[in-house]
């Protein structure tokens, strides 16, 4: 009997093998060593060029041309007027006059053969990240990318290689995760506060029916319209990252995906062009499912079509306390994870009840990392979403500036990215696993913990 259910199990795990799909990771080339913790030479001022001037890059240049140590030398986009309309920003910001760079696609070649800039700050439509920021490290530039940086497999390696061999930072401007309650839950969970983090949850629901017409050349709609999966995770599958300590102690193994039918899609683009569309591949939503190799979970989710409230759906579960934020913001914890100074006046704390509003309050206040602190006034009046905008370039250019490693690094990128063609990958097959390839290529737990360089 007991031979019968050895060999049932055998069968069964050789199934599972075969339903798995393998991604391939490419050896790395001789020569090159990764970029864990990589850093480079110390620059007492950032010179920068901006390339795209359309929805986020007018917001970099005002940002940027706030923190010390920056210099603004050149800006780029392929229309000349929001060049224009960039340079009445640095005016505002009494900065001098950028050179100027426009009318064509390739407009940031030009820009990148200067000798006089250290980061290229790439905030342009999705599918000219990885072109321009493969030419500027090439040409000597480290690069920061809007989000996701890259959208297929083959442009994550070539973004990875690039970085690697040219030891130029590849940064991915992954905002949220400079949000003050993630940041400040990220703390918590270095310090123990929930156990060991088991699973956590993040998305990006956000109806965007309104504002399609807003990207130039309609084209975010139409990357939807031709691509299935979770096209845009990385605002809620960048913080679960760093929850896991992902390539920093453990890495994503596997995942599974599956969607909706596409219902709102096509009815967008009928209502932006007045054509009947029978081809609209990605659906209204997108659920993948993720487990690392130390036997986590992740649940992130994809929704731009229907009219659900807007959440980045952030929720840590640990062995000993649990944390959300939407709808609204909770945090538990077992008691004794908790000081007796932090217990005193609140009555009925438990493991079932969430803490009252003004201990909630003052953990999160604990928790919040020093240098945010410092400069979290600063970052409201600037602004960008409420200021994780301006926290996210203030990092990277004090790293920058102290020659440090940066906080999100080329694996985080390709970690948060891949997710979109994995997933599809994973619906397009029935929804079976996928192998998640080990970006790192086996450098994952040479760090143990995340925690900002300083």
């Amino acid at each position: 009997m007991r031979k019968s259910i050895f060999s049932l199990l055998t069968v069964f795990l050789a199934i599972a093998a075969q339903a798995q799909i393998n991604t391939e990771t490419p050896p790395r080339p001789e020569g090159q060593q990764h970029a864990i913790r990589m850093t480079a030479p110390a620059l007492d001022t950032v010179r920068i060029g901006v390339v795209g001037l359309g929805m986020r890059g007018p917001g970099a240049v005002s940002r940027l041309s706030q923190i010390e140590g920056t210099d603004i030398v050149a800006l780029c986009d392929v229309e000349q007027e929001r060049v224009t309309a960039a340079q009445n920003i640095l005016k505002k910001q009494k900065r001098h006059e950028a050179a100027a760079y426009y009318g064509s696609t390739e407009a940031y070649k030009q820009m990148c053969d200067r000798q006089d800039i250290d980061l290229v700050y790439i905030c342009t439509d999705w599918i000219h990240h990885v072109p321009i920021a493969l030419y500027a490290m090439e040409h000597g530039k480290h690069v920061a990318i809007e989000v996701p940086a890259a959208t297929n497999l083959d442009e994550i390696w070539a973004l990875i290689n690039t970085s690697e061999r040219t030891r130029r930072h590849c940064m991915m401007l992954e905002n949220c995760v400079y949000d003050f309650f993630e940041m400040a839950c990220l703390q918590m969970a270095q310090r123990g506060l929930f156990g060991e983090v088991l699973h956590v949850e993040g998305s990006y629901l956000h109806n965007l029916e309104d504002f399609w017409t807003a990207y130039w050349n309609n084209w975010r709609l139409d990357f939807n319209r031709q691509n299935r999966g979770d096209v845009y995770p990385t605002h809620g599958f960048g913080p679960d990252c760093q929850l896991l300590n992902i390539h920093r102690g453990d890495r994503l193994d596997y995942l599974v995906a599956m969607d909706t039918k596409a219902a709102n899609g096509p009815h967008q683009v009928y209502k932006q062009t007045g054509q009947v569309c029978l081809d609209f591949q990605n659906g209204d939503q997108t659920s993948t499912l993720v487990r690392t190799q130390a036997g986590k979970t992740i649940l992130v989710q994809h929704d731009v079509m229907t009219p659900r409230p807007y959440s980045r759906m952030y929720q840590v579960v640990g062995t000993d306390g649990y944390a959300s934020k939407y709808p609204v913001k909770e945090l538990l914890f077992r008691t004794e994870k908790l000081t007796d100074a932090e217990k005193a006046n609140h009555e009925n704390l438990n493991a079932h009840e969430c803490l009252p509003d003004s201990l909630r309050d003052a953990m999160l206040k604990k928790y919040t990392p020093q240098w945010v602190k410092d400069i979290e006034e600063q970052a409201k009046k600037v602004g960008g979403h409420g200021g994780m905008d301006f926290l996210m370039d203030y990092r990277l250019i004090y790293c920058l500036r102290h020659g440090l490693p940066l906080d999100m690094d080329v694996y985080d990128m390709a970690e948060w990215c891949c997710l979109g063609p994995l997933s599809r990958l994973s619906i397009e097959n029935g929804s079976q696993p996928v192998k998640v390839p080990d970006f790192t290529r086996g450098a994952w737990h040479e760090v143990i913990g995340f925690d900002y360089a300083f």
